[in-house]
Formats: C-alpha cells, structure tokens, sequence
C-alpha cells in the first residue's frame, strides 16, 4: 500500500477537435464510432491530490462552482477498482478555467489528471493501464491521459500520439449557454448525421495521408460532423461562428460538442492575431479567451 503524504499536482489541459468525424453506433455497447485530431491547449484546470481529513471514510472530490456527478470522482473509484490500489481516502480538488458543458473537454480532463495523480500516488502503473480505465469514462478520456495532440479511433479508446502541430492562435468563444453531449449525440442522430463505416474509414484514410504528408489537416478536414447538431439545439452558435469570422479567424468551427465557438489563427504569427481579434471583442459576454496548442 502507497500512502499519498504530500500534494500533488497536475494540470488538466482542455482540448479541441481539429477534425470530428461521426460514425455509427457499435451494436456492442452503444457508443458512437469517431475520428479525431484532439489538440490539447493552455487553458486548463488545475488539479491537486492530498491526504483526505483525518477520520475520512472515502475519497472527496472538490470542485467549486460544479454539482452533481463528477467524472474526476469516477475515475477516482475505477483506478481503486481497477489496479486494487487500497491507499488511504485522497482529496482531489479541481480549479476550474476550462468551461463548463463547452465541449473543450473539461470534466474529461480532470478524469485524466485524476488518473495520473492515482497512479504517481499508488507507484508502477503504466500507460495502459491507464488508458484501459480512461476507456469506461467516455470518449474524450483516453486522448487527454497524456496531453498533446493525438488521433483517437473506434470509440476514442485507440489513440495514437501524433508530433506536435504548427503554431497556432485558438480564439475561444465561450457561451452563455451549455449543451449536454449526450444531447448533441442524440440530435445528431436525429438529424442523421452519423456516416456509414465505409465512409468513416475513408475520412480516417484522408486524416492520415493528410497528416503524413504535411502534419497538418488541410481545410477541407477541420470539420466538426456535431455541429449542425449543436446549432440545432442552439442557434445563438451561428452568431458566435459569425463572429469569430468577423474577427479574422482563418477557420470557425464548434468545439466538440459545443456550445463554445473556436477561432484557428494560423501560422507563426496565429497567436498574436488571435489576441488582437480577443481585444476587439473584450466586451463581449462571456468574453473571448486565447489559448496555445500544447505540445
């Protein structure tokens, strides 16, 4: 037994989807097939593990601001199950800055620190094991175990790192509003929105020659298939595309599942335009962050 006496710290980067592609729903076990470049960025949580109060009966998960279920707690209580690690009851504590319910997968990176913090206090968990966990947490779990940019496959449980992209500038635009992911599935399979595997192979094909060729996706690939889902359950995301648009954004896109609206400023200089664009529209509410790709 490896016994959590000091604290720990990890950060919890939030992601975006270069590209989503949706397939269909794996009779198996429900869960919709994808293609994705996850990119993780430099807005992120902060996570700490220490010592629960003395006299504590289970682990706590802290959050300010976030009630209900929280994915950090589930992965808490599947490493314990999983590894048989029977460490004292931990305190985890999330600062929250990635935005709640903006499909910049938040609540799934915490899930990952969580992970990593349970493994550096129980000693000698690898990788895989890890990754096998992050699987049961839900799609975006796996990619965000070992932040950086990656290309997740079947349900987002197979990742393969990838080498770190060119420079970019990400002009976050926030939302006033949330959207619950299982909603957007739901509605985008409404809408009829999944592609068939045979599709879905080849839009994987074209990710890869793509990425092989040049390392990076050409425009015609920074597509997100959940976004005429996410505009359907919120019009107002049109407006926020527009405006991202507006403010010079080489591409707009929804972020995952929504309902935040990313500006890509490309090349060297993407970044400084990306904070020149989050200048001019500073009085917006909730108002624009900019974030950098994490290498």
């Amino acid at each position: 037994m490896t016994e959590t006496r000091t604290l720990l710290r990890e950060r919890a980067p939030g992601k975006i989807n270069l590209c989503l592609f949706l397939g269909p729903i794996r009779p198996e076990d429900a869960r919709h097939e994808l293609v994705s470049v996850m990119q993780s960025v430099t807005l992120a949580d902060d996570v700490t593990l220490e010592p629960a109060a003395p006299g504590a009966a289970e682990d706590e998960v802290v959050c300010e601001g976030v009630t209900g279920p929280n994915l950090a707690a589930a992965a808490l209580a599947a490493f314990r199950k999983q590894t048989g690690w029977d460490g004292p009851p931990v305190r985890l504590t999330i600062d929250k800055r990635v935005p709640l319910a903006a499909g910049m997968g938040g609540g799934s990176g915490d899930a990952a620190a969580a992970l990593r913090l349970a493994a550096r206090a129980a000693g000698n968990v690898l990788d895989e094991t890890l990754l096998g966990i992050a699987a049961d947490l839900g799609a975006d779990v796996p990619a965000q175990v070992r932040p950086g940019r990656s290309l997740a496959t079947g349900a987002g449980e197979r990742v393969e790192a990838l080498s770190a992209g060119a420079p970019m500038g990400v002009l976050v635009l926030p939302s006033q509003h949330e959207l619950s992911t299982r909603d957007v599935y739901a509605e985008a399979d409404r809408l009829g929105l999944p592609r068939g595997r045979a599709e879905l192979a080849d839009r994987a094909s074209a990710v890869r020659r793509a990425l092989g060729a040049r390392g990076e996706l050409p425009a015609e690939l920074l597509v997100n298939d959940l976004e005429p889902a996410a505009r359907s359950l919120l019009p107002a995301i049109g407006a926020a595309l527009d405006e991202a648009r507006a403010a010079g954004a080489d591409h707009a896109m929804v972020a995952g599942s929504g309902p935040t609206v990313l500006g890509l400023f490309l090349a060297e200089e993407g970044v400084a335009r990306a904070r020149r664009a989050a200048d001019a529209l500073a009085a917006r509410t909730p108002a624009p962050i900019v974030a950098e790709p994490v290498a």
